[in-house]
C-alpha cells in the first residue's frame, strides 16, 4: 500500500516534470513571463525545503507549551463550571432547609391550636380525632427535622468539594499564568524569525507551479518528520532510506527532470544542489 502511495505520489509530481531543451537561447518578449527550469524548480524546492524544516524547529522549540496552555484553559473554564453548579445545588439546598423550617413552625402552630381546642371538646370522639391531629403533626415535625439533618450533611458535603476545587482553581490559575509567560517570551524571541522565514517561503512558492506545490504539501503533510524534499545520500533515498539504482542516480545528477522516490514518494536532488544553492544564496 505504501508502494501504491509513492508511485500516486510519483505520478503527480512528475506530471509537472518537462525535459529540459539543450541550450537554446529564446529572447523573451516585453511581458511575457519567463518559463521557469526544473533546475530552478529542483532548486526553489530544494530551498523551500530547507525553510520549511527551519520553521518547524522554531516550533519545535516551543514544544507542547501551546497544548498545555489550552488544556489548563480547558480545566479552569471546567473548575469554574463546577464551582457554579455545586453552588447552586448548595442554595437549593439551603432552600430546602428553609421550607422545612417553615413546615416545623406550621406544626407546632397547628399543635398548639389543636392543644387548645381540647379543653373545649363535649365527647371523646372529638378529643380522639383532635389527638390524632396532634400526632400527626408530631410525626410530620419529626420528618422535616430528619430531611433538615439529611440536607446540611449535603450541603456540608458540597461545601467540602466547594472548597477544594477553589483551591484547585487558584493553582491552575497560577500554572496557567506561568505557562502563558513562558510560551510568550518563547513566541517573543523565534517570532521575528518565523516571520522572515515565512516570508522567504513564500518567495519560494512563487517560482513552483500550483500543481507541484499541491504535491510538495500533501508529501510534506503525509511524512512524519515534514522532509518532502530530501538528498539522495549513500546512495539512498535521505528520506526512506532505500537504496536508489545508479542509472535512476545519473537521471538526479543531470537536474532535467524531477523525480522521486518509488518507495517514499519524496522528491529526490543530488546532493551536490546544497553547495551550489549555498553558493547562490551568498551571492544574493
Amino acid at each position: 500500500m505504501a508502494k501504491t502511495k509513492a508511485s500516486d505520489t510519483k505520478k503527480a509530481v512528475e506530471a509537472t516534470a518537462v525535459e529540459t531543451p539543450k541550450k537554446t537561447v529564446k529572447p523573451v518578449a516585453s511581458g511575457e513571463k519567463k518559463d521557469v527550469s526544473i533546475e530552478d524548480k529542483l532548486r526553489a524546492l530544494y530551498r523551500l525545503q530547507g525553510i520549511d524544516s527551519e520553521i518547524d524547529r522554531i516550533r519545535t522549540i516551543r514544544g507542547e507549551l501551546p497544548l498545555e496552555v489550552q488544556d489548563l484553559e480547558d480545566e479552569v473554564v471546567g473548575l469554574e463550571t463546577r464551582i457554579g453548579n455545586f453552588s447552586e445545588e448548595v442554595n437549593a439546598l439551603e432552600d430546602q432547609v428553609l421550607a422545612k423550617k417553615n413546615q416545623i413552625k406550621d406544626a407546632q402552630a397547628l399543635i398548639a391550636k389543636y392543644t387548645e381546642q381540647q379543653g373545649k371538646v363535649r365527647n371523646n370522639r372529638e378529643y380522639d380525632s383532635l389527638t390524632k391531629e396532634i400526632e400527626f403533626q408530631g410525626l410530620e415535625i419529626q420528618l422535616a427535622e430528619k430531611k433538615m439533618k439529611e440536607f446540611r450533611v449535603q450541603i456540608e458535603q458540597k461545601n467540602v468539594f466547594v472548597d477544594k476545587a477553589k483551591n484547585d482553581l487558584e493553582e491552575r490559575k497560577a500554572d496557567l499564568a506561568a505557562k502563558k509567560a513562558e510560551l510568550d517570551d518563547i513566541i517573543a524571541e523565534t517570532q521575528k524569525d518565523e516571520d522572515k522565514l515565512i516570508g522567504k517561503s513564500e518567495a519560494a512558492y512563487a517560482i513552483i507551479e500550483p500543481r507541484l506545490q499541491y504535491a510538495y504539501k500533501r508529501l510534506r503533510g503525509n511524512a512524519r518528520n515534514g522532509l518532502a524534499v530530501v538528498t539522495v545520500t549513500r546512495d539512498a533515498c535521505g528520506g526512506c532510506f532505500n537504496q536508489i539504482p545508479p542509472q535512476r542516480q545519473l537521471d538526479i545528477r543531470t537536474r532535467k527532470k524531477i523525480i522521486v522516490c518509488e518507495y517514499c514518494g519524496r522528491v529526490l536532488v543530488d546532493a551536490e544542489i546544497e553547495t551550489t544553492d549555498a553558493v547562490l544564496e551568498a551571492a544574493v
